[in-house]
């Protein structure tokens, strides 16, 4: 009988999955027989370096297409919903709890995946001010936003806390769960 080959979770940073510079990894309370990739202090330089080179492009899109690939996500989400509730087991949920789980991160990303186009008609506005001019208030991306995933509800926490940035054309650097990273990784 061959010995199992336990699997290791990547970082992901700037569209790659690469292995932590330092080639720390660590094994979850939750699931002994998995690594997961410890980042370093570079690793997270990188982070922030693939995210300033990818915040022109995400906040000067469209709101439809960021929209777009937000619900693209959901359905991504919907199409693996048997793989994603096993890596939520794997992190400790019940079958139960990872059911519900997935349906509220489907629900957080068709919600956002709505509200795209419809952050500046909402924050937005125009001003009313006594004078021979105008004054606007609009919505614009502050840059780049850390996000830290709760310990419970590791892949709804993640989404509700970066999926409002993202919405409003920010870049995100998230760090999964460390007790349950399975699903968010």
């Amino acid at each position: 009988m061959p010995a199992p080959v336990p699997k290791t979770y990547k970082l992901f940073v700037g569209g790659r999955f690469p292995r932590s510079e330092s080639g720390r990894s660590y094994q979850p309370a939750t699931d002994p027989a998995t690594n997961v990739a410890r980042g370093s202090r570079k690793d997270l330089r990188d982070a922030v370096l693939a995210a300033r080179a990818g915040f022109a492009a995400w906040s000067g899109s469209a709101a439809y297409l960021r929209a777009q690939i937000v619900y693209r996500l959901a359905e991504m989400l919907e199409s693996r919903r048997a793989g994603m509730a096993d890596e939520l087991r794997r992190g400790g949920a019940t079958a139960a709890q990872s059911r519900r789980e997935l349906d509220a991160a489907i629900a957080l990303l068709v919600w956002y995946a709505g509200l795209c186009d419809k952050v500046q008609a909402l924050l937005g506005s125009q001003n009313s001010v006594q004078g021979p001019f105008f004054n606007f208030s609009t919505v614009e991306p502050t840059g780049i936003v850390g996000v830290l995933a709760p310990e419970s509800a590791p892949l709804a926490g993640l989404l509700a806390l970066a999926l409002p940035a993202l919405v409003g054309g920010n870049a995100v650097i998230a760090l999964a769960s460390e007790r349950a990273p399975f699903a968010a990784l």
